[in-house]
C-alpha cells in the first residue's frame, strides 16, 4: 500500500455557531496528521480542509468535538466518487427489520474516492458490523447486482482503460488493476484502511466494489459468495469540492440535516 503524499482539498458542513465554535473545530483538525490548511465559512457553516488525512478520519476527529459532518465534495469537479457497501445474505437479511423508508439492504461500509492527479485515485474505506479478521478489497468487473457480488463478475482487469499516465505507475501491467488491498476488522466489527492506486475516476463508475474475507482466495479458484461478512456497491459519481451547494433536498424538502438524519437511521456512516 503506498503512503499518501498528494495533498487534496475536501469539503465540510458543519453545524457552528460561533468564532469559538470555528476554534474549537480547527484547533481539533489540526491535531490530525496530514492536515494543512483549514478554512471556515461561519455563515455557510462549511468547512474547506486541505491536506493528506482520510475524510473518514476528518470525520470522526470533527464529531468527538460533539459535532456532525457531511462531506458536500472532495477532489474537483468529476474526480470523486462514492460506493455505499451493502450485504446480499439472505438468512442476514431475512431477519433484518429496516427503518420506515430505509433499504431493504443493511449498510455495512461506505468507500470514498478521490482523483488527485491524473494517474491517482485515493481510496477511504471504513466497514461495520462485519466478522473480525483480515478482508480483501476489490473492484469488480461489472456493476450487476442483480445476485450481489456474484453477478459483479471477477475482479476488473483495467486492460481496455490504460492511459499513460497511469501505465507509469503501474508495477505489474498483467495483475488485475481492481485489486485494491486488505482492512483488517477489529474484535468491534469497525475498520478502515486509506489506499492510494494508480487510476482515474472516470475508468471506475459503474463497476461494483467488493470487500471479502482473504481466506476467500480468488487467485486460487474460488468464487466471491453472498456470504454474511461479503459486502459489495456499485460505484457512482460523487460531488467534487463547491459542486454540491444543496441545503434543501428539491425531492423531499429537508433540509441537508434532516436527510443526514434520515441516512444515519439506514445505516449510513
Amino acid at each position: 500500500m503506498a503512503s499518501i503524499t498528494t495533498p487534496f482539498q475536501t469539503l465540510f458542513a458543519v453545524p457552528m455557531h460561533c468564532e469559538s465554535c470555528v476554534n474549537d473545530v480547527s484547533s481539533a483538525l489540526y491535531k490530525l496528521p496530514g492536515i494543512t490548511k483549514v478554512e471556515a465559512n461561519l455563515q455557510d457553516q462549511l468547512l474547506t480542509i486541505e491536506g493528506t488525512a482520510a475524510p473518514s478520519a476528518i470525520v470522526d476527529t470533527i464529531q468527538s468535538t460533539g459535532r456532525d459532518a457531511i462531506l458536500r465534495g472532495s477532489g474537483g469537479s468529476h474526480g470523486a466518487a462514492v460506493s455505499i457497501l451493502e450485504t446480499y445474505h439472505k438468512p442476514t437479511l431475512d431477519k433484518f427489520v429496516p427503518a420506515p423508508g430505509a433499504s431493504d439492504r443493511m449498510v455495512r461500509g461506505l468507500a470514498r474516492m478521490v482523483q488527485v492527479n491524473n494517474s491517482t485515485t485515493l481510496v477511504d474505506l471504513t466497514l461495520r458490523g462485519i466478522a473480525p479478521g483480515t478482508y480483501r478489497a476489490t473492484i469488480r468487473e461489472f456493476g450487476d447486482l442483480a445476485r450481489g457480488v456474484e453477478s459483479a463478475g471477477p475482479v476488473w482487469s483495467g486492460a481496455a482503460t490504460l492511459t499513460a499516465d497511469t501505465k507509469a505507475q503501474v508495477s505489474d501491467p498483467n495483475a488485475p488493476r481492481g485489486v485494491l488491498g486488505t482492512v483488517e476488522v477489529n474484535k468491534d466489527g469497525h475498520g478502515s484502511v486509506f489506499l492510494s492506486h494508480p487510476f482515474q475516476i472516470w475508468e471506475l463508475i459503474g463497476h461494483a466494489l467488493a470487500v471479502a474475507p482473504v481466506s476467500v482466495d480468488e487467485s486460487k479458484g474460488s468464487a466471491l459468495e453472498n456470504d454474511e461478512n461479503t459486502v459489495v456497491g456499485v460505484i457512482a459519481r460523487s460531488a467534487g469540492v463547491w459542486d454540491n451547494d444543496k441545503t434543501v433536498c428539491s425531492c423531499t424538502g429537508k433540509t441537508l440535516w434532516e436527510e443526514r438524519k434520515d441516512e444515519v437511521k439506514k445505516g449510513m456512516l
